[in-house]
C-alpha cells in the first residue's frame, strides 16, 4: 500500500514511498516518478486504460518513450496498472526486449544467427566490443554505444548484418563494422 516512509527515528520522509510487494508483503523504498516523467507515463496509460491485457504494451510504449525501465517507473505503473510490483517486474525481466538499466543512445547489434556465424560475425562482435571497450550486453560509460548480440536479424542474405539503431548493414566486414562505429563516435578517444 502506497504511504511515506519511517526514517529510523521515527520521522517521515516526503521524498519516498513504500509500496508493498514480495511474497511476505515486505515493503520497499521506492522515490517518486519526477513531474515530466508523470506526465509521459499517464499519456501511455491513457491509451490503454480499459485493456486489462495491457502490461506489456504499456512496458513497450514506456521503453519505447524513456529507452529503459527504471524501478521507479516499474513502481509508479505497477500502482497505477493495480497489479502488483513483483508481476510488473517479473515481466519486464522475463524478456529480453525490456532494459533495466538506461542503454546507450546508439544500440549496435550483431546477428551471431548461423548465416552470419559462418561468415564472421563472431569475430565482429569481438572487434566491436574492443573497440567501445565494452562486452556485449553493456553499455559505455558515456551512455553512447550498447552493444547486443541478437540470434538473428532477418537479413540472412545479406550476412554478417550489423544493426545500428533502426538501420541495418549487412556484407560487413572487420573493416566496415568498425567504419560504422567510427562515424557515430567522433568525439570519443579511442
Amino acid at each position: 500500500m502506497p504511504g511515506r516512509k519511517a526514517d529510523l527515528d521515527g520521522t517521515l520522509r516526503a521524498d519516498t514511498r513504500v509500496v508493498e510487494w514480495g511474497c511476505r508483503g515486505n515493503p520497499v523504498a521506492c522515490p517518486p516518478v519526477d513531474e515530466g516523467r508523470r506526465e509521459k507515463l499517464e499519456t501511455v496509460l491513457k491509451r490503454f486504460r480499459n485493456d486489462p491485457g495491457s502490461l506489456i504494451p504499456v512496458l513497450q510504449e514506456t521503453q519505447k518513450s524513456f529507452g529503459w525501465l527504471g524501478t521507479d517507473t516499474l513502481h509508479y505503473l505497477a500502482e497505477r496498472l493495480h497489479i502488483p510490483w513483483a508481476e510488473v517486474y517479473g515481466v519486464a525481466s522475463f524478456y529480453a526486449q525490456f532494459y533495466l538499466e538506461p542503454r546507450g543512445q546508439n544500440m549496435v547489434r550483431v546477428c551471431t544467427g548461423t548465416a552470419c556465424h559462418v561468415r564472421g560475425a563472431e569475430e565482429i562482435l569481438t572487434a566491436i566490443a574492443g573497440r567501445l571497450g565494452i562486452d556485449p550486453g553493456g553499455t559505455t560509460g558515456d551512455k553512447e554505444f550498447s552493444l547486443e548480440r541478437v540470434a538473428c536479424l532477418g537479413a540472412c542474405g545479406l550476412a554478417p548484418v550489423v544493426m545500428i539503431n533502426e538501420e541495418a548493414h549487412g556484407r560487413m566486414t572487420l573493416e566496415s563494422a568498425s567504419g560504422l562505429i567510427e562515424e557515430r563516435e567522433p568525439a570519443r578517444v579511442h
